[in-house]
């Protein structure tokens, strides 16, 4: 599962499988957490991260939400996505 982007010890990562299933999500980690959050609605599907946290991988989601659908379309054919740029 590549990284797609590192930001503030947070890692967001994204399968790269043929048929991957929907809906369009990616997985964050931070340290013993771990979150998976949907791209279209930018809200969390399972899992947890620390509130803070939470809000920062939120907020990301919502600015790059072009981007991760695009790295979604490619990874969904099997394909590496693209890097997108961390949060500032």
């Amino acid at each position: 599962m590549p990284t797609i982007s590192m930001f503030y010890g947070i890692i967001i990562r994204m399968y790269c499988a043929p048929g991957e299933h929907n809906p369009p999500h990616f997985h964050a980690y931070y340290q013993k957490y771990k979150a998976v959050i949907n791209i279209n609605s930018c809200a969390l599907k399972e899992g947890r991260l620390p509130p803070r946290h939470m809000k920062l991988v939120l907020a990301w989601a919502e600015i790059h939400k072009d981007d991760l659908i695009a790295d979604w379309k490619l990874a969904s054919k099997g394909e590496l996505p693209f890097r997108i740029e961390p949060l500032k």
